[in-house]
């Protein structure tokens, strides 16, 4: 851990804490800086945005690449006030982050109320044992689009 990590970090501690006593979401923060410059910043934005997908770190990817025009932060750092959910780590996957420094855990979050274990306990089992119910029906209009995906000379893979 660097000074800089430190630096970044205490950004987004210092963010978590500014946008909850602004009533804007619960108490996360996040940064994403790649070659010493700040890409974005995000907060949780759950309950003022009324999404349920506007945690910190999904919002300041968001608005990182939006900002870079470009769906791959490759090369970049994410700091975050406490470490990533389920969907905030994929998030990360999905956008080629390099590295992820945090500050609280998972399990602290959990000691105030944002208990994740219950999702991290769903995803490995199969779909039909999942609590959330999920149907798979086939589709050839499905499969047609997938080939077509396949077929196309213009894609832009991710």
């Amino acid at each position: 851990m660097t000074d800089e990590d430190e630096g970044y970090l205490a950004r987004a501690v210092a963010l978590s804490r500014e946008r909850m006593d602004a009533g804007l979401g619960g108490p996360f923060g996040a940064v994403i800086v790649r070659g010493g410059r700040v890409l974005a910043e995000g907060w949780n934005e759950v309950t003022s945005a009324n999404d349920p997908t506007a945690h910190a770190e999904v919002t300041a990817i968001r608005r990182a690449c939006t900002a870079e025009g470009s769906f791959s932060l490759a090369g970049a750092t994410l700091y975050t006030s406490c470490e990533p959910c389920p969907m905030c780590l994929a998030s990360a996957y999905w956008a080629r982050i390099e590295r992820i420094v945090y500050a609280n855990t998972r399990d602290d979050a959990a000691a105030i109320g944002f208990d994740d274990a219950f999702i991290y306990d769903e995803m490995p089992k199969a779909p039909a044992e999942r609590s959330l119910a999920m149907v798979h029906a086939p589709r050839a209009d499905a499969a047609d689009a997938f080939a077509a995906w396949m077929a196309k000379a213009d894609k832009i893979t991710y």
